[in-house]
C-alpha cells in the first residue's frame, strides 16, 4: 500500500517476509507491506501402522513403563483414525507369528 504522495495507490508485489517494502511503481513514493495470509508447512502424521507397532516383548524395550505408555496412546490415535478413515487401515488378519525368524516379517492368518 502506497503511503506516497498519491496515497492510496495499490499494488501487488510477492516480496519475502523480512525483505524491505518495495517503492511505489505509480509514483515512486514509500510503501509498507500488508501481509497476504500464512501458511503451515509439513505434513499430517498418521502414527505407526500395526505393521509397524513392536510385535515382540524385547521391541517394547522389554516393558518400558513410558515407552508402552506412548505406544498405547499412539495405537489409540491411529485406531480413531483408521476408524475415520479405513482406507488408511494395514493388513488386518491376526498375527501368528512374530518371533524368531518371523521377527521382521510376522507370519499372518490366511
Amino acid at each position: 500500500m502506497c503511503t506516497g504522495a498519491a496515497a492510496g495507490c495499490g499494488f501487488e508485489r510477492l516480496t519475502s517476509f523480512d525483505a524491505a517494502a518495495p517503492g511505489c511503481p505509480s509514483c515512486g513514493g514509500e510503501t509498507r507491506k500488508i501481509p497476504a495470509g500464512f501458511s503451515l508447512g509439513g505434513q499430517a502424521d498418521a502414527g505407526l501402522s500395526q505393521e509397524r507397532m513392536p510385535q515382540t516383548w524385547r521391541g517394547t524395550y522389554h516393558g518400558n513403563r513410558e515407552y508402552t505408555t506412548q505406544l498405547r496412546r499412539q495405537w489409540e490415535s491411529r485406531q480413531r483414525l483408521e476408524a475415520k478413515y479405513p482406507e488408511i487401515a494395514g493388513d488386518q488378519r491376526p498375527i501368528l507369528a512374530h518371533e524368531g525368524r518371523y521377527h521382521d516379517v510376522p507370519l499372518r492368518a490366511g
